[in-house]
């Protein structure tokens, strides 16, 4: 079983993700660590003509077994995330890792962007995770803060709308909700409330395609 988990920043996807596949015994891929390791170690974009190259070698040479997730949790490496996934050769590079991750015998829960519609156009089932900016900002301040890591919500808000702003507009991603998705709205949900109603639209689905 293939189980695609897209959203913006913050929504809560990951959470869920981690969720759905403990719950269901499938190993679990957080994509946006992927962009976000490369996006650190390319550092800004300065316009310094060798961005690109240097990005995409950095994408090429990716070990994902041995991602510092530590370092990759800040509002700042998200942004810089979301300049290396403008790139086309970056995203391609990155592409085989996820699908081939998605490919194992078991299945498996794979969250980012784009999941549902080109990673894995064809999983069991596809959720879009959603919610408020505002909410999601607060979200994000505090897994910060919990983290011991100094975070102002009114910076978060903006850091997230413009990254929304980002996918939005990236030529190669094209990041939607995908025709056959199912839409979460987590604004009002708590962690376990939107896990439970995330399970039941896994188990509704599967149990749809077993008829």
């Amino acid at each position: 079983m293939i189980i695609a988990v897209d959203g913006p920043a913050a929504s809560g996807k990951g959470t869920l993700a981690t969720g759905l596949a403990n719950h269901f015994g499938l190993p679990h891929l957080d994509t946006g660590l992927l962009y976000r390791a490369v996006g650190l170690a390319a550092g800004t974009d300065d316009g310094a003509p060798d961005f690109e190259p240097r990005a995409i070698a950095i994408a090429e040479k990716l070990d994902a077994a041995h991602l510092d997730t530590s370092k990759l949790g800040t509002a700042e490496v998200a942004v810089l995330a979301s300049r290396v996934a403008r790139i086309p050769q970056v995203r391609a590079a990155l592409r085989d890792f996820q699908r081939q991750f998605a490919s194992q015998p078991r299945g498996a829960v794979i969250d980012g962007r784009d999941i549902g519609t080109r990673i894995c156009p064809d999983a069991d089932v596809k959720l879009f995770i959603t919610a408020d900016t505002a909410v999601r900002a607060e979200r994000r301040t505090g897994q910060l803060r919990r983290r011991g890591i100094a975070a102002d919500r009114d910076d978060i808000a903006r850091q997230i709308a413009a990254r929304d702003e980002a996918d939005k507009n990236n030529p190669a991603g094209a990041f939607y909700l995908a025709k056959d998705a199912h839409l979460l709205d987590t604004t009002n949900l708590s962690i376990d409330a939107a896990l439970r109603a995330a399970i039941g639209i896994v188990e509704a689905a599967m149990a749809g395609k077993s008829r």
